[in-house]
């Protein structure tokens, strides 16, 4: 099982990124990073070379933007829906 780093500073490869990434709970392939960063809407990233290098803290802060806020019941998003159509 791939480690997940300690240090928001720690520079990955592509499929290292996705490793760590799906090992913190955010399951992730590089294929999906990849798409992401051809479209404009993936994590943040360097070139190195001809590679893709991600910091961890922009990964944890991307993945963490793609989560949607804690529950606790399902009846919970009911009501954040019908609130959003009275508007």
């Amino acid at each position: 099982m791939q480690s997940i780093p300690t240090d928001l500073d720690t520079l990955l490869s592509r499929d290292g990124a996705a490793r760590a990434l799906t090992a913190a709970g955010y399951v992730t392939s590089p294929a999906t990073l990849a798409t992401k960063a051809t479209r404009g809407c993936g994590p943040a990233y360097r070139i190195y070379g001809k590679r893709a290098i991600y910091r961890w803290g922009d990964l944890i802060a991307w993945a963490e933007t793609r989560t949607a806020p804690a529950r606790h019941s399902t009846s919970e998003i009911m009501k954040i829906s019908s609130d959003k159509r009275a508007r």
